[in-house]
Protein backbone atom coordinates (compact mmCIF):
# COMPACT_ATOMS: atom_id res chain seq x y z
CA UNK A 1 0.00 0.00 0.00
CA UNK A 2 1.64 3.49 -0.78
CA UNK A 3 2.13 6.46 1.53
CA UNK A 4 2.74 10.02 0.96
CA UNK A 5 5.47 10.72 3.75
CA UNK A 6 7.30 14.27 3.84
CA UNK A 7 10.84 13.91 2.40
CA UNK A 8 13.35 12.26 5.28
CA UNK A 9 17.21 11.78 5.26
CA UNK A 10 15.87 7.99 6.62
CA UNK A 11 14.95 7.45 2.79
CA UNK A 12 18.58 8.37 1.52
CA UNK A 13 19.22 5.09 -0.32
CA UNK A 14 15.75 4.51 -1.28
CA UNK A 15 15.40 7.95 -2.94
CA UNK A 16 19.21 7.81 -4.58
CA UNK A 17 17.77 4.50 -6.37
CA UNK A 18 14.73 6.04 -7.71
CA UNK A 19 16.76 9.14 -8.58
CA UNK A 20 19.19 6.48 -10.61
CA UNK A 21 16.65 4.92 -12.27
CA UNK A 22 15.31 7.99 -14.06
CA UNK A 23 18.60 8.94 -15.10
CA UNK A 24 19.94 12.56 -16.49
CA UNK A 25 17.89 15.13 -17.28
CA UNK A 26 14.99 17.46 -16.60
CA UNK A 27 12.11 14.74 -15.70
CA UNK A 28 11.60 13.96 -11.75
CA UNK A 29 9.19 16.77 -11.39
CA UNK A 30 7.42 16.65 -7.94
CA UNK A 31 11.16 16.68 -6.01
CA UNK A 32 11.76 19.62 -5.97
CA UNK A 33 15.52 19.00 -7.00
CA UNK A 34 17.68 22.03 -8.14
CA UNK A 35 20.85 22.33 -10.53
CA UNK A 36 22.84 23.36 -7.43
CA UNK A 37 21.32 20.46 -5.13
CA UNK A 38 24.29 17.72 -4.28
CA UNK A 39 22.25 14.76 -3.24
CA UNK A 40 24.81 12.06 -3.07
CA UNK A 41 26.13 12.45 0.24
CA UNK A 42 24.20 12.40 3.53
CA UNK A 43 25.28 16.03 4.35
CA UNK A 44 24.20 17.06 0.92
CA UNK A 45 20.89 14.82 1.13
CA UNK A 46 19.93 16.49 4.57
CA UNK A 47 20.46 19.72 3.75
CA UNK A 48 18.21 19.55 0.43
CA UNK A 49 15.31 17.47 2.43
CA UNK A 50 15.59 20.66 4.85
CA UNK A 51 15.73 23.35 2.43
CA UNK A 52 12.64 21.22 0.91
CA UNK A 53 10.77 21.27 4.57
CA UNK A 54 11.53 24.70 5.01
CA UNK A 55 9.63 25.70 2.19
CA UNK A 56 6.09 24.63 3.09
CA UNK A 57 7.31 26.29 6.74
CA UNK A 58 5.58 29.61 6.37
CA UNK A 59 7.66 30.34 9.62
CA UNK A 60 11.14 30.17 7.69
CA UNK A 61 12.35 32.68 4.81
CA UNK A 62 12.43 30.94 1.32
CA UNK A 63 14.24 32.11 -2.18
CA UNK A 64 12.54 35.24 -3.78
CA UNK A 65 10.77 34.26 -6.52
CA UNK A 66 9.77 30.83 -5.47
CA UNK A 67 6.38 29.89 -4.07
CA UNK A 68 5.92 27.69 -0.59
CA UNK A 69 5.54 24.31 -1.64
CA UNK A 70 4.50 21.22 0.49
CA UNK A 71 6.71 18.12 -1.40
CA UNK A 72 6.04 14.87 -0.90
CA UNK A 73 7.26 11.03 -1.65
CA UNK A 74 5.40 8.46 -2.74
CA UNK A 75 6.54 5.09 -0.68
CA UNK A 76 6.07 1.68 -0.50
CA UNK A 77 7.26 -0.71 1.54
CA UNK A 78 10.38 1.71 2.55
CA UNK A 79 10.81 2.12 -1.60
CA UNK A 80 10.38 5.65 -2.88
CA UNK A 81 8.56 5.02 -5.92
CA UNK A 82 7.39 8.78 -6.85
CA UNK A 83 7.12 12.50 -5.83
CA UNK A 84 4.78 14.97 -5.22
CA UNK A 85 4.70 18.83 -4.85
CA UNK A 86 1.79 21.54 -3.98
CA UNK A 87 2.83 24.25 -4.99
CA UNK A 88 0.80 27.39 -2.19
CA UNK A 89 -0.22 31.08 -4.13
CA UNK A 90 -0.21 32.31 -7.05
CA UNK A 91 2.93 33.70 -7.97
CA UNK A 92 4.45 33.97 -11.78
CA UNK A 93 5.66 30.83 -11.39
CA UNK A 94 2.78 28.75 -9.94
CA UNK A 95 0.88 30.20 -13.11
CA UNK A 96 3.67 28.74 -15.14
CA UNK A 97 4.22 25.43 -13.91
CA UNK A 98 1.33 25.20 -12.27
CA UNK A 99 0.43 24.04 -8.03
CA UNK A 100 1.14 20.17 -8.85
CA UNK A 101 4.56 18.50 -10.00
CA UNK A 102 4.67 14.89 -9.73
CA UNK A 103 7.00 12.36 -11.19
CA UNK A 104 6.72 8.40 -10.68
CA UNK A 105 9.46 6.64 -11.70
CA UNK A 106 9.53 4.38 -14.44
CA UNK A 107 9.57 0.70 -13.23
CA UNK A 108 6.50 1.82 -10.98
CA UNK A 109 3.82 3.50 -13.59
CA UNK A 110 1.02 2.31 -14.91
CA UNK A 111 -0.45 1.50 -11.62
CA UNK A 112 -2.65 4.22 -10.78
CA UNK A 113 0.33 5.97 -8.54
CA UNK A 114 0.03 9.30 -9.85
CA UNK A 115 -3.57 9.34 -9.89
CA UNK A 116 -3.34 8.39 -6.30
CA UNK A 117 -0.64 10.78 -5.22
CA UNK A 118 -2.86 13.91 -6.90
CA UNK A 119 -6.35 12.77 -4.71
CA UNK A 120 -4.61 12.23 -2.06
CA UNK A 121 -2.61 16.16 -2.13
CA UNK A 122 -5.60 17.64 -3.41
CA UNK A 123 -6.88 16.90 0.18
CA UNK A 124 -3.78 19.00 1.65
CA UNK A 125 -4.95 21.79 -1.09
CA UNK A 126 -8.15 22.42 0.58
CA UNK A 127 -6.33 21.91 4.48
CA UNK A 128 -4.57 25.01 3.09
CA UNK A 129 -7.76 26.75 1.79
CA UNK A 130 -7.03 26.27 -1.72
CA UNK A 131 -10.32 26.83 -4.17
CA UNK A 132 -8.67 25.35 -7.52
CA UNK A 133 -5.31 24.17 -8.86
CA UNK A 134 -3.51 24.77 -11.64
CA UNK A 135 -1.82 21.56 -13.59
CA UNK A 136 0.23 22.04 -16.15
CA UNK A 137 1.86 19.07 -18.92
CA UNK A 138 3.66 18.47 -21.89
CA UNK A 139 1.18 18.26 -24.35
CA UNK A 140 2.48 15.10 -25.61
CA UNK A 141 3.01 12.99 -21.86
CA UNK A 142 -0.69 11.20 -22.26
CA UNK A 143 -0.01 10.01 -18.87
CA UNK A 144 -0.18 12.99 -17.45
CA UNK A 145 -3.02 13.67 -19.22
CA UNK A 146 -5.06 10.83 -17.90
CA UNK A 147 -4.08 11.25 -14.21
CA UNK A 148 -5.24 15.05 -14.35
CA UNK A 149 -8.33 14.54 -15.65
CA UNK A 150 -9.24 11.77 -13.55
CA UNK A 151 -8.87 13.95 -10.84
CA UNK A 152 -11.02 16.81 -12.04
CA UNK A 153 -9.40 18.70 -14.70
CA UNK A 154 -10.55 20.60 -16.65
CA UNK A 155 -8.49 21.69 -20.15
CA UNK A 156 -7.99 25.34 -20.60
CA UNK A 157 -5.91 25.38 -23.46
CA UNK A 158 -1.79 24.82 -24.70
CA UNK A 159 0.39 27.40 -24.25
CA UNK A 160 4.30 27.62 -25.18
CA UNK A 161 7.03 27.78 -22.60
CA UNK A 162 10.60 27.43 -23.03
CA UNK A 163 10.03 24.06 -22.79
CA UNK A 164 7.77 23.32 -25.42
CA UNK A 165 4.04 23.45 -25.58
CA UNK A 166 2.40 22.37 -22.13
CA UNK A 167 -1.57 21.17 -21.84
CA UNK A 168 -3.37 23.79 -18.99
CA UNK A 169 -5.63 22.41 -16.53
CA UNK A 170 -8.26 23.32 -13.50
CA UNK A 171 -9.00 21.37 -11.12
CA UNK A 172 -11.69 23.01 -8.81
CA UNK A 173 -11.74 22.16 -5.32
Amino acid sequence: MPELVAPTIRLHTAWLEAHAEWGPGRHEDGFGLGPSDEVDSPAGFAAWVARLIGESDPAKTIEPGKPRCTYRWVVESDRVVGGIALRHGSSDYVLWAGHIGYGIRPSARRRGLATWALGRMLDEARVLGLDRLLAVCAVDNVASVKTIERCGGVFESIRDTKFGPVRRYWIEL
